[in-house]
């Protein structure tokens, strides 16, 4: 299972947010480049990289700071963040990243969705977002109504082979994995997920690791790295190691 350490820019740093909320802010960093560099340097071998300026105004703010970044290290950025047109889909490939995440025009614009899959093919991720199994986009900020399983079996047949899957309510809490409400998505629909909000020690990403053979084949992990409830390399351990 893949571990995609997580990296949050807004206004230039490297920040943690609790539930999505904007206005609930960690700064671990003024330097996202630094930190790229460290996860890299502890045994990283991708990272996550989301631009939140740009998932909140709908058109990516930090490419100057993304660009930097994949210059920077030698692994494997995906990124994501306000990309809902056809000039970001160019502006984020010239900035050199090696997968695009999408959430809100994947959702609500098909045709983008299309250009976006012909454009990026297997590189393209969509991110889905949800509390209490609806679906909430624009940054979290706007309840589409809209039941998770449903989207995803939706993305599926529009080509989509994997998505994000983030519970938002447990999203830098630290409160452990939604293992239910992951499992139920994972088995009903025909997508590879990868999981994302609550992990909080080992023990998740060990538990993680047994719905592997359901389709959920990779995890990111923000705070509880940000705060050393593990490293790098013990997170890379539980997820591959057999129990």
């Amino acid at each position: 299972m893949r571990l995609f350490p997580a990296i949050d820019i807004q206004g230039g740093r490297a920040v943690r947010l609790r539930r999505g909320d904007f206005r609930d802010e960690t700064v671990f960093g003024a330097d996202p480049i630094a930190i790229a560099r460290r996860w890299e340097q502890e045994g990283a071998r991708q990272l996550h990289v989301v631009d939140l300026d740009g998932a909140r105004e709908g058109r990516p703010h930090n490419l100057d700071y993304v660009s930097r970044l994949v210059r920077d290290v030698r692994i494997p950025v995906q990124f994501g963040g306000g990309v809902r047109d056809a000039s970001a889909l160019e502006a984020v490939k010239a900035a050199g990243v090696a997968r695009l995440v999408i959430g809100t025009a994947a959702l609500d614009d098909p045709e983008f969705l299309q250009s976006a899959l012909e454009s990026w093919g297997e590189r393209l991720v969509v991110a889905l977002d949800a509390e209490g199994g609806r679906v909430k986009t624009h940054g979290w900020q706007e309840a589409s109504g809209r039941r998770a399983i449903d989207e995803a079996d939706r993305l599926a047949e529009l080509g989509v082979r994997e998505i994000i899957y983030t519970d938002i309510a447990r999203d830098g809490m630290l409160k452990g994995v939604n293992l239910e409400e992951l499992r139920d998505l994972a088995y009903g629909a025909s997508l590879e997920v990868i999981a994302s909000g609550g992990v909080t020690r080992l023990d998740d990403l060990r538990l993680l690791r047994r719905l592997e053979p359901l389709g959920v084949t990779g995890v990111i992990v923000g705070r509880a790295l940000y705060e050393g409830n593990f490293t790098i390399g013990e997170a890379l351990a539980a997820l591959e190691n057999p129990e």
